[in-house]
């Protein structure tokens, strides 16, 4: 029999809290104008446990849920559907939850243990024509671009060994997919691996090199030049796990470290560079300038968030909050170190940008204003949106009504051939009075004037992580 959730969990309740069904909805009511440029699928990508967790819950620990909304001349229409992973499939079998958080073994049915099943539950993406659910610690799992069901697990013809990081950064000008994986040879290892993927879905290259320590690696930025990967010191332990104490932890003592690997290069001209205790969960962009250095935009928090300090104290007094910094690194500097400017001081996540320019110079980026990885929050706390011009330095914000909550912004190009930042943000609004969501449609160039057209649900999207458009 299904168990009920724990209720003093916060990320069990309210907006973070589950949406126990699925459904289709082939004619969303919309307010406004889809503007007709818009022609393809949304896919959104988040935790939603199907059973109460065993053991302490994690935010990162829910099954895989994607919300898609396919927008065709004005008209929305929207499906979700848990991603049927195996671990999905064991427990909707037995009726229950048999997972710890992370898969943590001392919590976890033996048989959970032996499927080493993913979650399938951080980003969706699109590539050579296929649909992935990615999450960190496993290979990806493929769904059906429509109806959403599950097709198994792509290894890339066999080819891939390990997992797969849920943020592969896609070269729009080769079409070639860029990823890597942290713990690449087995749990909590510091192993590091990098794979690199033709635009036609043929994995041509992989490589292995050791981090400094075991890390939890998020995100990582590329270059035309450079792939650049950060080590932050929120380790990770077996032993710590098997003791019941935090699997992944904050130790600032270890400070942070970024390799530069050159992107058409080998992993041995890897070179480390070095700077204080800090945690980025998601970068925005990154670019080589003119005089041979590496420009890095990073969503940077000075504590890692979510996670506690190795005795299961909590790492910080306050909730930590994320703000949008510069790196700048020079190969050919004679320091291990690297500089950092701030661009803007609004509390942030989930950076986005118009990436047909993904790691060449950029002038516009969005991100989510608030606070999202603090679920304490009071209900009046509200997220809205945030534009950056990176020519001018001006940001300016759209918020929504008191208690709503806007996720990720999505940049969709008005044409292929538009200039940057010519085009449409997507976000998905949570509605506190009502406890629905929208899918909300902007035009990139005026953010802050608000929504051109609502696509209204009769439900809740919980907060989620990440998603993508495909252009049909």
């Amino acid at each position: 029999m299904s168990k009920p959730f724990p209720v003093d969990d916060p990320f069990l309740r309210g907006y973070y809290a589950p949406l126990h069904m699925e459904c289709d909805a082939p004619h969303l009511p919309v307010s406004g104008e889809i503007p007709k440029e818009l022609n393809g699928w949304l896919y959104r990508n988040g935790p939603n446990p199907q059973f109460a967790p065993r053991g302490p819950y994690h935010w990162f620990a829910g099954d895989g849920m994607l919300h898609a909304f396919h927008v065709e001349d004005g008209r929305v229409a929207y499906r979700n559907r848990w991603v049927r992973t195996p671990k999905w499939e064991l427990e909707n079998a037995e009726g229950e939850g048999l997972a710890g958080a992370f898969g943590n073994p001392r919590f976890s049915d033996p048989r959970i243990v032996k499927l080493g099943s993913t979650l399938a539950n951080t980003n969706v993406v699109w590539h050579a024509g296929r649909l992935l659910a990615l999450e960190e610690a496993h290979a990806p799992f493929e769904v059906n671009p429509v109806t959403l069901e599950p097709m198994g697990y792509h290894d890339f013809g066999g080819k891939l060994v390990g997992p797969m990081t849920a943020h592969p950064k896609i070269d729009k000008a080769t079409g070639e997919m860029v990823f890597f994986a942290y713990a690449a040879k087995g749990r909590f290892t510091p192993d590091l691996a990098l794979h690199v993927v033709d635009q036609d879905g043929t994995l041509r290259g992989s490589q292995w090199f050791e981090a400094p320590f075991p890390s939890m690696v998020h995100d990582f930025v590329v270059t035309r030049d450079w792939i650049i990967l950060p080590v932050f010191p929120l380790t990770g332990s077996m032993d710590r796990a098997m003791k019941g104490l935090p699997p992944f932890a904050w130790e600032p003592d270890k400070g942070t470290h970024v390799a530069l690997i050159p992107r058409n290069g080998s992993v041995d001209a890897v070179r480390w560079f070095s700077s204080d205790p800090c945690y980025v969960f998601h970068p925005m962009n990154a670019y080589d300038t003119a005089d041979g250095k590496v420009v890095c935009d990073m969503m940077k928090y000075p504590v890692a968030p979510l996670f506690p300090a190795p005795d299961g104290r909590p790492a910080s007094g306050t909730a930590p909050t994320a703000t949008l910094v510069r790196w700048t690194i020079d190969p050919n500097g004679r320091t291990h170190g690297f500089t950092e400017q701030p661009l803007d001081d609004h509390p942030g996540e989930f950076p986005r940008f118009d990436e047909r320019f993904t790691g060449v110079p950029y002038r516009h980026g969005y991100f989510q204003a608030g606070e999202v990885t603090n679920a304490a929050r009071s209900n009046d706390a509200r997220d809205g949106l945030a534009h950056i011009d990176h020519t001018t330095g001006a940001v300016r914000t759209w918020m929504p009504a008191t208690g709503d909550r806007c996720g990720e912004p999505i940049f969709v190009p008005r044409s292929a051939d538009a200039a940057e930042g010519d085009g449409f943000v997507l976000s998905v609004i949570y509605r506190a009075e009502s406890r629905c969501s929208d899918l909300a449609v902007f035009d990139a160039s005026h953010l802050a004037d608000g929504p051109l057209a609502l696509a209204h649900l009769s439900h809740r999207v919980p907060a989620g992580f990440h998603g993508n458009w495909r252009d049909a």
